[in-house]
């Protein structure tokens, strides 16, 4: 921050955000017994987001990066008018938002929400200032020096062969079950839903438009573009809900599960194989506006109602009795809740498309702690859209028939036995005025999202339109997660690439563009395995890898600051290695005591041998019924499956804390270790103010 410290004004204007802040999160955390308003939250988030950006992400960009304007990227050094390329920063910011904002900010706080809006909230905010938005940060900057190498060449690079190739091998393998959940979860949001899959297959010929007026029409005219853009994407939406309307268009757009799983798998290997400026980065940056355009509108409707709070901030599942999901609320609040407070995922984002797109080293801080700070905010509308719903509406949604039973009378008794009084026609009269014919056990988090959404949106925007925007808020969750499912194809082909370059193989040539088309079809073609097997066999496919989502998540993460805090040490900056190793030490802790209880735990609905055994016991004494019987053995099988992946994910995280402990051992000692691989200062020569700006 040399240069610009703070006059009287300003200082007395952050103190007074300072104090604000203070309060609003006093006030939220100490509130017990009474309803809170959501506005708090709001005013809490913004102070916290504020003083994180101004005074933590410019500490790290002068005190501990040290950001230099004048150094060429990689998009400069490399331009191959392919993967490499100059883009300008908002752009940049667009592709880079769009990629790592998926199902998680959205999801995730929906579903912690039965612990109690308190618990997750504090995650959400403390999390991202202090460990998300530097996960970011460091390995967007970090990849930059190094050529824009992904994760896994990084980890390989900086850490030495052992502990390199393992943590290639954990990343890859994470990857392609991150994308695979991805992709299942699309495929949800859009099966039967033509407004949804005709707006975002609008947005591909939209996007493709845009890129060539950027790239070949009117170089450099990001606004041209974008209100072009914009202005063909607000006639998507508006045309979907027509066609969803219109009997004889909406067969068109409504597919089955196994068809729009191929169709994500085609436009995966698309997105993987054209040139990022063709595709990619103008759809991501289009969808931003989407995204961003939607979460500003719902803040405005909470800013002008400002509803209260119906959640408790705690509530009696705090224990592991949830019925949602099992487990406490340590460790499992923080493995629910990964993007918007902390994502693993974001950092093969930061290592792998985005740093061979941004024109000027300068701007890794508004685009790799900026955007995962707007997502934080995201996370917290999701927070507030769940936790306004009643209580018991809220259970009634997302619990499983399994936990309250079949029948909606069974259902509502079961609940409201739990203090949330919940009715049959309170339920009946809700499912009619969104447009469904039930809304009980409708799971995972992205219905309950859409009612809080279409409720809010409602009062504000029009009442007599709650069953639009409901389907609406649908249709902007699958737009939101599928941005990143296409990103990460792209970045797991830079991966694959980098691991058989590694091994001196020629398909991870990335100058050939047989290798590319090769090396992309691996990729689509082992996660969309998994998704097409999930569609087709509720047993199977991504179905049975689903419960290591959260823990494959935050395990990633903590492999990107293992890998930040090893380039820390050597780069002479032990004192500021608490930056990333805080945050890694924390994860390490979490990921340790969950990955333990998925194993371990004698609860059914926790530990996966617990189940295995229950399951084994029951057949054997033939205590299920015939179709308990006939699945037995595949549940009893995934459960194997997702114990021996759990427990190969946490050996390989320790295995890496170990080697980063070595290294930096070494460093310390004096003692050979392997050389930085930084690569070469080389002055910037680009002069487009465009680019450069």
């Amino acid at each position: 921050m040399s240069g610009n410290k703070l006059n009287l004004p300003s200082t007395l204007l952050w103190l007074s955000i300072g104090i604000l802040g203070v309060g609003a999160l006093g006030f939220i955390a100490l509130q017990r017994g009474e309803s809170i308003n959501s506005l708090w939250l709001i005013i809490a988030a913004l102070c916290v987001y504020a003083l994180g950006y101004r005074f933590y992400s410019a500490f790290i960009a002068t005190k501990v990066l040290m950001l230099d304007a004048s150094r060429a990227t990689p998009a400069e050094r490399f331009n191959d008018g392919r993967d490499f390329i100059p883009t300008h920063k908002w752009v940049v910011f667009g592709h880079h938002f769009a990629a790592i904002a998926g199902p998680g900010p959205l999801i995730g706080p929906t579903l912690a929400a039965q612990f109690g809006y308190l618990p997750g909230t504090l995650w959400i905010l403390i999390g991202a200032v202090l460990g998300g938005c530097v996960q970011d940060f460091v390995t967007l900057f970090f990849s930059i020096r190094r050529d824009g190498r992904s994760l896994g060449q990084m980890a390989r690079d900086e850490l030495g062969l052992i502990g390199g190739t393992t943590a290639m091998l954990g990343v890859m393998s994470i990857m392609l079950i991150l994308i695979a959940v991805l992709g299942l979860v699309v495929v949800n949001a859009m099966k039967h839903s033509p407004w949804a899959t005709s707006t975002v297959a609008a947005t591909i010929p939209i996007a493709m438009l845009m890129g060539i007026y950027l790239q070949q029409l009117r170089p450099g005219r990001v606004l041209e573009a974008t209100l072009i853009g914009v202005a063909l994407l607000v006639m998507a939406v508006v045309g979907g809900g027509w066609i969803d309307d219109n009997p004889m268009l909406r067969t068109f757009f409504d597919f089955e599960a196994p068809q729009l799983a191929m169709m994500l798998i085609f436009y995966g290997f698309a997105a993987a194989v054209l040139p990022v400026w063709l595709l990619l980065a103008p759809r991501d940056y289009l969808s931003t506006f989407m995204k961003l355009g939607t979460i500003g509108a719902l803040a405005i409707a909470i800013l002008l109602l400002r509803p209260e709070l119906k959640m408790p901030a705690l509530t009696p599942f705090i224990d592991g009795s949830g019925p949602i999901f099992g487990g406490k609320l340590f460790p499992f609040v923080f493995i629910t809740i990964a993007c918007g407070a902390i994502s693993g995922f974001h950092s093969l984002i930061a290592s792998g498309t985005t740093p061979k797109l941004l024109a000027n080293e300068q701007d890794a801080r508004f685009i790799g702690y900026g955007a995962m700070m707007m997502e934080s905010f995201v996370a917290i509308m999701a927070m507030i859209a769940a936790t306004v719903l009643e209580p018991g509406v809220y259970f009634a949604i997302n619990s499983p028939a399994g936990m309250v039973g079949s029948d909606a009378a069974q259902a509502v008794a079961k609940i409201s036995s739990w203090g949330f009084i919940v009715t049959q026609e309170q339920m009946q009269e809700l499912a009619k005025t969104m447009g469904e014919s039930t809304l009980f056990a409708r799971t995972g988090g992205a219905p309950s999202l859409a009612v809080g959404m279409a409720s809010l949106f409602a009062q504000v925007f029009g009442k007599n339109l709650l069953a639009v925007w409901y389907h609406f808020a649908i249709m902007f969750e699958a737009l939101f997660i599928l941005t990143t499912l296409d990103a990460g194809t792209r970045v797991a082909r830079f991966m694959l690439q980098d691991m058989l370059a590694s091994f001196n193989l020629n398909l991870g040539k990335s100058t050939d563009y047989a290798n590319i088309l090769i090396t992309s079809a691996i990729v689509v073609s082992a996660w969309g395995y998994f998704l097409y097997m999930g569609t087709i066999d509720p047993l199977g496919g991504i179905n049975s890898l689903w419960p290591l989502f959260g823990i494959a998540n935050q395990m990633l993460a903590a492999i990107a600051l293992c890998v930040a805090t090893t380039i820390l040490v050597k780069s002479g900056k032990v004192r500021y290695v608490w930056v990333s190793a805080l945050p890694l030490t924390w994860l390490i802790i979490v990921t340790s005591c969950a990955a333990w209880e998925k194993l371990f735990d004698n609860d059914t609905r926790v530990g996966f041998l617990a189940h295995a055994q229950q399951l084994s016991d029951k057949l054997a004494n033939g205590l299920l019924s015939a179709e308990q019987a006939h699945n037995a053995p595949r549940l009893i099988f995934n459960d194997y499956l997702d114990a021996g992946l759990t427990l190969m994910f946490m050996l390989i995280s320790w295995l890496l804390i170990a080697d980063t402990l070595r290294v930096i051992y070494c460093v310390l000692k004096g003692k050979s270790y392997p050389p930085s691989s930084e690569a070469a200062h080389i002055p910037s020569r680009l002069v487009e103010n465009w680019v450069r700006d």
